[in-house]
């Protein structure tokens, strides 16, 4: 065999290790996508939610419902949290305010 044979075997050889490789890493990788992800991220609200209304989240309008008495009365713009996904409605509560200056 000549030099070109064996290096044109070498590199697919090479080639097919990286793609199984490559394989195997996508299947380890936790799920990121779809509505089960969307917990604890952040969306903001579009409307006055009280306790309905609608937030940003993802790009996508969703309806919100917010949690608990403290949440009731989010402003239009305010950041909120999401805390469960039900029946395609976000579950939000106000996003706490950042603590400590300088």
């Amino acid at each position: 065999m000549s030099g070109p044979v064996i290096l044109a075997i070498v590199c697919g050889i090479a080639f097919i290790v990286f793609v199984i490789y490559a394989i195997v890493l996508g299947q380890k990788r936790k799920l990121s996508a779809g509505i089960e992800d969307m917990v604890g991220k952040e969306a903001v609200a579009q409307t006055t939610i009280n306790p309905r209304g609608r937030v940003l989240a993802e790009g996508e309008l969703w309806t919100a419902i917010a949690e608990g008495e403290e949440g009731a009365g989010i402003k239009p713009g305010e950041e909120v949290i999401i805390t469960r996904v039900e029946n395609l409605k976000l579950w939000v509560k106000r996003k706490p305010e950042a603590k400590g200056g300088k």
